[in-house]
C-alpha cells in the first residue's frame, strides 16, 4: 500500500493514544450478543415461534404487527438469529427452533454491555441507544416511533454524535481521513473543489474541516436527502467556502464533470442502489488526481439490527439493491467488493485502513482513499 495509507494510519493512531484497543473483538461479542438475545427474547414472547413449527418470516411479521414497508425486518433479523446458532431454518426458508433466552442469561448479557462500551470507547448515549432500540421494537415495527426519534431525543444531537464520531473506531477513521485530505490540498496547485456526498449531522466534515486552516478551497458542497441536516449544519460550521445544497444520491448528482478535487461520502455509498455505478459516476466528476474518500461498514454488526434497517425501510419496503447484495437482504458490501469496484471505476487505492492485523478490524468500519 501506498507511503500516504502509512502517513493517514499514524494519524489515526495518534487520535486514539491512550486507548486500549486488545480487547475490541471481544467487546463486539458482547454488544453483538446483547441484541440478539434481546431480539431473540421479543420474538419468542410475541410471535408463533414460541409455540414450535417451522414459520414463514412474513407470518412472524404479521405477528409483530409489522406496518408493510418494515413487514421485511423480521425476516432479517431470523436470518440473524440463524447464523449466530439461535434459530433453525428449513430448505424452504421458514425458521423454527427459536431458543428463549434464559433471564439470568439476559441478566448477564446486560452486565457485560457498560465493561464492552468502555473498551471500544462508546459514550454513554450508544449504551442507551441500543437499549431503548430494544425496548420500541414493537412500537418501531408498528411505526409509532421512528428511528430518528431513538438518534435525536428531544431534537439534541448527541446520540447521532456518539454513533457517527464520539467513538473510537470513528476519531482513528476520521483522523486518517483529515490525512489524506492534507496530503491531497498540498498536491493541488489551485483552491479545491470538494463536495460531501450524505453529509448528516457533519461528523465526519467537522474532523475534515480544520485540516483545510490556511489553505485556498474555492468551495466545500456540503450536501444531505434532508433540510434538517443542511440546517444544522449552517448553525454549526462557519467556514466561508462553505456551500449547502439537498442532493439524493440515488437520483442525481452535480453535473460538474472533471472539475471536483475531492468526493467525501462517509457511512452513506452503501445507501446507493448499485454502488459501481454510484463510483462511477463520482470517478467522471473528479479532475485528474482527484480523490474519492469513503467511510464504510463492511460487515452487518447485530448491535445495529434494531436501528439501521429501519432507518433504510422505504415505502415498498426493503432498499433496493442492484449490486453484488442483489436477491439478499445484506446492508454493506464487504471490503474485497468495494476495493473491486473503486478499482473498476478506474480509481487507484492508496489507502485501505485499519491495517488488517489491527485490532480495530473487529469493528467492521474502514477507510478507502482513491484516486481517479
Amino acid at each position: 500500500m501506498s507511503p500516504l495509507n502509512d502517513r493517514a494510519d499514524r494519524a489515526g493512531r495518534t487520535a486514539i493514544a491512550g486507548s486500549a484497543t486488545g480487547g475490541t473483538a471481544a467487546a463486539v461479542q458482547d454488544l453483538d450478543r446483547l441484541i440478539l438475545l434481546g431480539i431473540a427474547a421479543d420474538l419468542h414472547r410475541r410471535t408463533r415461534l414460541r409455540d414450535g413449527g417451522t414459520h414463514d418470516p412474513d407470518a412472524v411479521a404479521q405477528d409483530l404487527g409489522a406496518v408493510p414497508r418494515h413487514r421485511w425486518i423480521p425476516g432479517h433479523w431470523l436470518a440473524a438469529l440463524h447464523e449466530h446458532g439461535l434459530a433453525g431454518r428449513d430448505a424452504a426458508g421458514g425458521y423454527h427452533g427459536l431458543r428463549a433466552p434464559r433471564r439470568a442469561e439476559l441478566a448477564e448479557a446486560r452486565a457485560r454491555m457498560e465493561s464492552a462500551r468502555a473498551a471500544l470507547g462508546y459514550p454513554a448515549e450508544l449504551a442507551d441507544l441500543m437499549l431503548r432500540s430494544l425496548r420500541e421494537l414493537p412500537a418501531l415495527l408498528r411505526d409509532e416511533v421512528g428511528v430518528q426519534a431513538l438518534l435525536y431525543p428531544d431534537g439534541e444531537p448527541g446520540t447521532a454524535e456518539a454513533v457517527y464520531r464520539g467513538n473510537l473506531i470513528s476519531r482513528y477513521l476520521n483522523a486518517a481521513a483529515a490525512e489524506v485530505l492534507r496530503d491531497l490540498a498540498g498536491r493541488t496547485g489551485r483552491p479545491l473543489r470538494i463536495l460531501e456526498l450524505g453529509a448528516g449531522i457533519g461528523a465526519t466534515t467537522a474532523d475534515l474541516l480544520p485540516a483545510l486552516d490556511g489553505r485556498p478551497v474555492e468551495f466545500y458542497l456540503f450536501t444531505d436527502l434532508s433540510p434538517f441536516f443542511l440546517d444544522a449544519a449552517r448553525r454549526r460550521f462557519d467556514a466561508g467556502f462553505l456551500r449547502y445544497a439537498l442532493l439524493d444520491i440515488a437520483r442525481d448528482l452535480p453535473h460538474q464533470p472533471g472539475e471536483l478535487d475531492l468526493v467525501v461520502a462517509a457511512t452513506m455509498a452503501h445507501n446507493a442502489p448499485h454502488v459501481g455505478r454510484l463510483l462511477d459516476r463520482i470517478a467522471a466528476l473528479l479532475a485528474p488526481g482527484g480523490r474519492v474518500l469513503l467511510i464504510e461498514t463492511v460487515r452487518e454488526h447485530p448491535q445495529s439490527l434494531t436501528s439501521m434497517p429501519f432507518a433504510l425501510s422505504t415505502a415498498d419496503g426493503p432498499p433496493e439493491r442492484h449490486d453484488a447484495r442483489a436477491g439478499t437482504t445484506r446492508t454493506y458490501l464487504r471490503r474485497e467488493e468495494w476495493l473491486a469496484a473503486l478499482e473498476g471505476s478506474g480509481l487507484r487505492v492508496d489507502v485501505d485502513l485499519p491495517r488488517r492485523d489491527d485490532p480495530l478490524t473487529a469493528l467492521s468500519q474502514r477507510l478507502f482513499a482513491a484516486t481517479r
